[in-house]
């Protein structure tokens, strides 16, 4: 978290934290906290996840390289930039790293963290760490894991800021990562 901003509110004690579900991808939680200057408890529900990560994967030719899939939640296929989960023991570079060669065929040797963002903050408790790889070159074809149906895209990046204006492409992590790469491109 930056130090360039001076929180105000108190954080809330932990009380009991109750399991209620728990799936491959993500746990259930009923939270009981203590909430500074409030005077009723309420139950809160929390998501628990592993962290993810997400890339902005550019060629020499500042083409970007995205992946279309179907995604369940939305119920539409969407076109997005890669991503996935750290899996436990992993590094999230290391994740950036495997989920880019699985998911797109390409690699990468030239890697810059660009920001951490937190997907939901009031029903989940993960964050996404993410990346910009520069000069990816293409290794072969792709190996998505065995719930991925992935086609592959690759265009100039501009062509893809335009995709993200006219709301084509709408994924709230990808849009993250379009700003935090936007922002650290206009401060070089």
């Amino acid at each position: 978290m930056s130090n360039s901003f001076k929180f105000t509110k108190p954080e809330w004690e932990l009380l009991k934290d109750k399991k209620l579900f728990e799936t491959p991808i993500f746990s259930l939680h009923q939270l009981e906290l203590n909430p500074a200057r409030q005077q009723s408890l309420h139950p809160y529900y929390v998501l628990k996840a592993p962290e993810w990560i997400n890339m902005f994967p550019l060629t020499k030719d500042n083409e970007i390289v995205l992946v279309e899939q179907y995604r369940v939640g939305v119920d539409q296929t969407t076109l997005e930039l890669p991503g996935g989960m750290v899996d436990a023991g992993e590094s999230p570079l290391e994740a950036a790293k495997r989920e880019l060669l699985e998911e797109t065929g390409y690699k990468s040797n030239e890697w810059e963290l660009i920001g951490k963002t937190s997907s939901n903050p009031a029903i989940l408790n993960n964050f996404t760490h993410l990346y910009v790889a520069k000069d990816c070159t293409y290794t072969g074809s792709n190996n998505p894991d065995g719930s991925e149906d992935i086609k592959v895209h690759k265009m100039p990046l501009n062509d893809f800021l335009d995709l993200v204006r006219d709301g084509t492409v709408h994924h709230a992590i990808v849009l993250a990562a379009v700003a935090q790469f936007l922002l650290n491109e206009r401060s070089e």
